[in-house]
């Protein structure tokens, strides 16, 4: 009891450094679920995941992964433009990965369990140097 008394500091700082460690980890556990770009790479060419934009059109345009699906959250949320099949991976994309995250939470709430956002967003992609397409 001594040694607790006397190295609590110790003790202490275990305790935050390990919070710290965790803490990436709790945030990125979002009921929305992350993926990174390489892995969202992956998906894309090995198991024929659909890429869907939820930024407005105007963001679209001016630039986004290549044959990503532009959808806004109310057409979302009204199922409207969405894959039939369920089982397939959709990587939900906006800019940074706050709207994508919302988007996620209601693909799930429809029965698409894959669904995924990139984290970073578009923004990550780009800085990634993977290739991005603008609108006509």
């Amino acid at each position: 009891m001594k040694f607790l008394v006397e190295t609590w500091y110790l003790f202490a700082m275990a305790l935050i450094s390990g919070a710290l460690l965790v803490w990436p980890l709790i945030r990125r556990g979002s009921p929305a679920g992350g993926v990174s770009c390489p892995d969202a790479v992956q998906l894309i060419n090995r198991e024929r995941a659909v890429v869907i934009d939820v930024r407005d059109a105007a963001e679209f345009a001016t630039g986004h992964v290549v044959n990503s699906k532009n959808l806004s959250l109310p057409e979302i949320e009204a199922g409207t433009g969405l894959p039939k099949n369920k089982s397939l991976p959709l990587v939900v994309v906006c800019a940074s990965g706050a709207r994508a995250s919302r988007a996620v939470v209601t693909l799930r709430k429809l029965g698409f369990e894959n669904a995924r956002t990139l984290t970073g967003g578009v923004t990550a992609w780009r800085e990634a140097g993977l290739p991005l397409e603008k609108s006509a």
